[in-house]
């Protein structure tokens, strides 16, 4: 037997997520049985998408249910296995949510590969990184001399987007919100440009983004939605891609009065004739062993530089969520919960 502390959804918000809606239970889980190993949990990361899992309406997964664990990808260490795949030892990727221990049965779960830290399987050689690989490659087909607007520039997906697609010739512009990420986003990321959606209002944003990319914007990599969309679908070129990847502005509800008449952004898909593409990274994940040799060696030898957000405990985990949905971490947002 083993006891596992596990954070909780307690109730749905309403408008912002808060401390009301998240509650930690402690539980005690049965040995694994025939077929099963029992995880502890190192890592955990915290992710845009899972507030819309607090939802009750359904997206592209069912919502996590009143009084279950709130769900998240995972890196841990096998401690007891009873599972032939699976052995003491094995460091293991799945999603076992919010949570210090689980029992699996090794569906959905791989073995993380040696060499790079293990927390980097849930950044830049997880689904942050194979998100923007997957955006850039299939999703927009980012070509060398053209130009990319990243927004959430410094972000786990943005700060990967801008960097392939440095590496692959693109001039790249960021939206970051701070002087400090900007900063970062061009002295270490990379990036030529990049501009502090907090310093400016819609109108000054557009114009911003008109000067940083005089020859306008063929690829837009969007995480955002809010004033970046707007600023971005007026400087795209004809026949410019958009990658929809995200909308955070919006995931509370909130400012959406202010967001940029439908009528308005239509319009300039039309008259643009912009391809625009919506895409969840979990339908691709046939390339990730692609994507995770092209990545991984850059990420070994320094070529893709790593900036993680660290939070410590587990019982820590919503009050990093929250900082993390206002925009106030800095790089991949991870909890870590436990010495390997």
């Amino acid at each position: 037997m083993t006891n596992a502390r596990s954070i909780r959804l307690k109730s749905r918000p309403k408008g912002a997520a808060s401390h009301e809606n998240f509650g930690m239970t402690q539980d005690t889980l049965p040995d694994p049985g025939e077929g099963e190993f029992l995880v502890r949990i190192l890592w955990l990361s915290l992710d845009p998408y899972m507030r819309g899992r607090m939802n009750a309406g359904k997206s592209y997964t069912p919502p996590v249910e009143i009084g279950g664990i709130m769900t998240a990808q995972a890196v841990g260490e096998v401690v007891a296995s009873r599972h032939p795949g699976f052995a003491e030892g094995d460091i293991v990727l799945g999603g076992f949510g919010w949570t210090d221990h689980a029992i699996s049965d090794g569906r959905d779960v791989v073995k993380v590969p040696e060499g790079p830290p293990i927390s980097t399987a849930l950044g830049v050689l997880g689904m942050p990184g194979f998100t923007a690989w997957t955006g850039l490659g299939e999703i927009t087909g980012a070509a060398q001399g053209e130009t990319i607007l990243v927004s959430a520039a410094t972000g786990a997906v943005g700060a990967m987007a801008g960097q392939l697609a440095k590496t692959r010739g693109l001039r790249t512009i960021g939206v970051a919100g701070g002087p400090e990420k900007c900063a970062f986003a061009m002295d270490e990321l990379g990036y030529d440009a990049c501009l502090d959606h907090r310093a400016l209002d819609a109108a000054a944003l557009t114009t911003a983004v008109a000067e940083a990319a005089p020859q306008g914007i063929d690829v837009y990599f969007e995480n955002v939605g809010g004033d970046t969309l707007s600023a971005a679908v007026m400087n795209m070129n004809d026949f410019g891609r958009i990658a929809l990847c995200g909308m955070i502005a919006w995931y509370d509800g909130a400012n959406v009065e202010k967001a940029a008449p439908l009528p308005l952004i239509w319009r300039n898909i039309l008259t643009r004739r912009l391809r625009v593409r919506g895409f969840i990274v979990f339908d691709h994940y046939a390339d990730f062993p692609t994507f995770h040799a092209e990545v991984a060696p850059m990420v070994m030898d320094g070529r893709i530089k790593v900036r993680e957000d660290v939070t410590e405990g587990l019982e820590n985990a919503p009050d990093a969520f929250f900082r993390m949905l206002e925009g106030g971490n800095f790089g991949k947002t991870l909890v870590k919960v436990a010495e390997r």
